[in-house]
């Protein structure tokens, strides 16, 4: 019998448990990581619930093992790997292109259809685990100054970077991030570090009371919205309505950027863009913006650590994914796991 480690597997909706299962190999080109830190996001909730809509269009199957947000130090590499990869602290993209398509080749591998997702899509298991192989081509080198908190920060971090410079905005404007989740919250740093004035909407006192507590004086209901001039909108929200909203509230000539997603059809009326002369963007992936969200965060320009709320171990995953707040989590949006914890 193979050496074995310790992995969270769903086993089916609202279905999961810690499990021994096999120690992945280096095969050629890839490299094994050990799992420092890993984060829990709303794609791991919805693949525990089975609403995530892969498990519907056959991308995605139980058993799965997920987990995506992670960052850890390379221990073996297959064969033609440099074997100096060996050592080095690393996180790596989720998106794994089939790498010879027509957009993989345009590097857009993060739309490949063929393309393979770290802990989401079937065949990559995930980093909720000791252990996880990857592509080397992959991997990106984390400095010192980038602890383990902000490693496994990264991945949502590239979203974030990606939907504040699609709002193309700088000094003196003003833009409103809907939806002060990990993304949002995200999203408005990167745009404040950018010169920005950030206003936050979102639905609950306890989130918008910790996005002041981060330094967004500008929160606020939608029912307290203040009828300002906003050059963009960044819906980064899960709500069917606010799509829309955005389009009523952005000024003309402005951008709306969607990074959120709903699990309904949003509706949003073409005439509006049209006569406002609006720039609609969809971002999708952090693939892009992974290396300058590490410089971010290696310069301190941004230090998302405050967003963590708790780190816990393995066997305390299927209560997160149940929506059990760890004890002393406060109201910080995110919850990380180290798998070395034993609780």
């Amino acid at each position: 019998m193979g050496a074995t480690m310790r992995a969270f597997v769903l086993t089916g909706p609202e279905q999961g448990a810690v499990q021994e299962v096999p120690v992945p190999s280096a095969v050629a080109g890839e490299a094994v990581v050990d799992v420092e830190r890993a984060g829990v996001c709303g794609t791991d909730v919805e693949l525990f619930t089975g609403e995530m809509a892969y498990l519907h269009e056959g991308h995605s199957s139980y058993p799965l093992r997920i987990g995506h947000e992670w960052c850890g130090t390379v221990s073996a590499v297959g064969e033609g790997v440099d074997p100096g990869w060996v050592g080095k602290r690393v996180m790596g993209d989720t998106m794994l292109g089939d790498g010879t398509c027509r957009r993989c080749e345009r590097g857009r591998q993060h739309v490949c259809e063929r393309r393979q997702e770290v802990g989401i899509r079937d065949g990559r298991p995930g980093a909720l685990a000791e252990k996880l192989a990857v592509p080397v081509s992959s991997l990106h080198v984390l400095p010192d100054s980038v602890d383990p908190v902000l490693g496994a920060l990264v991945e949502p971090g590239g979203n974030a970077l990606r939907a504040a410079r699609a709002a193309a905005v700088g000094e003196g404007d003003r833009v409103l991030v809907m939806g002060p989740g990990t993304i949002g919250l995200l999203t408005a740093m990167f745009l404040r570090a950018g010169g920005a004035e950030v206003h936050l909407m979102g639905a609950t006192e306890g989130s918008l009371e910790f996005a002041r507590s981060l330094g967004f004086g500008h929160a606020c209901t939608q029912d307290s919205l203040p009828g300002l001039p906003f050059d963009a909108v960044v819906d980064a929200s899960n709500a069917e309505h606010l799509p829309a909203l955005a389009v009523d509230v952005v000024e003309p000539g402005g951008r709306v950027v969607y990074i959120g997603l709903s699990g309904g059809p949003s509706r949003v009326d073409t005439r509006s863009l049209v006569l406002k002369d609006i720039t609609a963007v969809g971002v999708l992936s952090a693939s892009p913006g992974l290396g300058a969200t590490i410089e971010a965060y290696a310069s301190g320009a941004v230090d998302p650590r405050p967003l963590v709320g708790a780190t816990v171990g393995l066997d305390a995953v299927g209560a997160v994914l149940a929506g059990q707040r760890p004890e002393g989590a406060g109201s910080a949006p995110k919850i990380h796991i180290d798998p070395s914890l034993r609780q």
